[in-house]
C-alpha cells in the first residue's frame, strides 16, 4: 500500500542517482523498463508518482541489489518486498547445512563464506593454511577476511605478491564501490590501501588478477579464487552472501594442501 512516510522528491532523487551511476541516458534506462522516455523524466522530476511494479521493473533494470530494491521502494512510498532474515534465523538452517557441506567438499583447499564487508560467515578446515601465524585479535569473531588478508599482522608477511593481489583486492572492491555506492565500504577500502606497497609494474604485467603466492612451512602457494554469489535468492541476507573458493593454480600447491589434510 502506498503511504506518504517518504516524501516524492526522495524516489526521483534516487532514480537519478542511479541511472547516472550507469551512465544511461533517460532513454536508455526507459527502453530497459519498457517505458517512456517522456514519464521516466516525470518520475525523475517528481511530476508522477510511480506504481510499485514500475518501482520494481526500475530497479531490476538498474540492477541494484535487494538491499537496494527494497531501498528504492521506500523512497518512493512502499513496503519493501524483500525480507532480510537474521543470520542465525530457522528459515535460513537449510542454506546453512548446504553450505557447510559445500565447504567440506571442497577439501583439502580453502573455502570461506563472507557477508558484505569481509566478514566471515564460515569456512572449512583448510581455512588454517591462510590464517596460521595471524595475531590473535585479527582471528577473534567476527573475522573480517579483507582485513586479515592484508594487515601486516595477518596473512601480509607471507604473501609474496602483496603489492599486486593486494591491488587486485582493492580494485574489485572499488569497482563494487562504483557499482553501489556506500560509505562503510569506502572507509574499509582506504583503510585497507594502507596496507598495500606501491606496485611497479613490469612490461609484460597483465594486471592484478593474478594467483596468490603464499608462503606456509612446506612452501609456496599459488592460488586462484573463485566467487559464488546466490543469484535468485530473494532474502537481502541469502543474496548478500559471498562463497570464495581457493584453488591450486599448480601441483606443488595440491600436493602440499594433500598433505596438509591427510589424517
Amino acid at each position: 500500500m502506498l503511504t506518504n512516510t517518504e516524501p516524492a522528491g526522495d524516489f526521483a532523487r534516487r532514480l537519478r542517482q542511479w541511472r547516472r551511476l550507469r551512465r544511461w541516458s533517460q532513454l536508455d534506462l526507459a527502453i530497459r523498463a519498457d517505458t517512456t522516455q517522456r514519464h521516466l523524466s516525470y518520475l525523475e522530476r517528481g511530476r508522477s508518482r510511480p506504481g510499485r511494479a514500475m518501482v520494481v521493473r526500475l530497479a531490476e533494470s538498474l540492477g541494484l541489489s535487494l538491499r537496494e530494491r527494497n531501498g528504492l521502494l521506500t523512497a518512493a512510498g512502499y513496503a519493501p518486498a524483500y525480507p532480510e532474515s537474521p543470520p542465525g534465523a530457522r528459515g535460513l538452517e537449510p542454506v546453512r547445512a548446504a553450505l557447510e557441506t559445500i565447504l567440506r567438499g571442497h577439501l583439502p583447499y580453502p573455502a570461506v563464506v563472507v557477508r558484505p564487508y569481509g566478514e566471515l560467515v564460515a569456512a572449512n578446515a583448510a581455512f588454517d593454511v591462510l590464517a596460521e601465524g595471524a595475531a590473535a585479535w585479527l582471528r577473534e569473531p567476527p573475522v573480517n577476511v579483507l582485513r586479515l588478508a592484508l594487515h601486516p599482522d595477518g596473512m601480509a608477511g607471507r604473501v609474496a605478491n602483496l603489492a599486486e593481489w593486494g591491488r587486485h583486492i582493492t580494485h574489485s572492491l572499488r569497482d563494487q564501490a562504483l557499482r553501489s555506492p556506500d560509505t562503510r565500504l569506502d572507509d574499509l577500502i582506504a583503510e585497507l590501501d594502507t596496507y598495500v606497497p606501491a606496485a611497479d609494474p613490469s612490461p609484460d604485467h597483465l594486471g592484478f588478477a593474478v594467483p596468490l603466492r603464499l608462503r606456509c612451512a612446506e612452501g609456496e602457494l599459488r592460488l586462484i579464487t573463485t566467487l559464488t554469489s546466490f543469484a535468485t535468492a530473494v532474502d537481502v541476507t541469502l543474496a548478500e552472501l559471498r562463497l570464495e573458493a581457493f584453488l591450486p593454480a599448480d601441483e606443488t600447491t595440491a600436493a602440499i594442501l594433500r598433505r596438509r589434510s591427510a589424517p
